[in-house]
């Protein structure tokens, strides 16, 4: 069932919309997506392994999850300033929401921020890699609530 409160991956995403709407520039969408990079939290050196890489981007990224309670919540570094900027994006709308609700989740802020036409190629790329990535955690972590339902049945 989808999240119906004001923290909702829908309310996030209409947030971001509005915010990026904003700027009418796209160097100030550019610099305030590299500030958003940078206001990540760091990233524990123990998660920093060829398990956590996203497979598909230029640059080196790491996307790191845990199940805490019902809730997945990410961590998650790049190496390049956009990139790293792109998935705190990704990480502010989905991380701390249920499997359920990141899968069934339609990302449209995307393309309504206009990133999918003002990103290089590979970078929208990287980007689309780092969202299946989030989607696949989301798969594993319902099959294994479902799997721990049923055990403990």
């Amino acid at each position: 069932m989808p999240d119906t409160h004001a923290n909702s991956i829908e309310s996030k995403q209409q947030e971001l919309v509005a915010e990026f709407q904003s700027m009418t520039d796209w160097k100030d969408r550019y610099r305030t997506i590299i500030q958003m990079g940078k206001a990540l939290p760091d990233f524990p050196e123990e998660h920093r392994i060829d398990k956590n890489k996203v497979k598909g981007c230029q640059s080196q990224v790491w996307l790191h999850a845990n199940l805490e309670g019902d809730r997945v919540q990410f961590v998650a570094d790049s190496d390049a300033s956009i990139v790293r900027g792109l998935i705190a994006i990704l990480l502010r709308v989905f991380s701390g929401h249920t499997p359920d609700e990141i899968i069934e989740a339609q990302p449209h802020f995307i393309n309504d921020i206009g990133l999918s036409e003002n990103l290089s190629q590979t970078r929208a790329n990287g980007l689309q890699a780092m969202l299946k990535q989030i989607k696949i955690y989301g798969i594993a972590f319902k099959a294994l609530r479902e799997q721990m339902s049923a055990r403990d049945a």
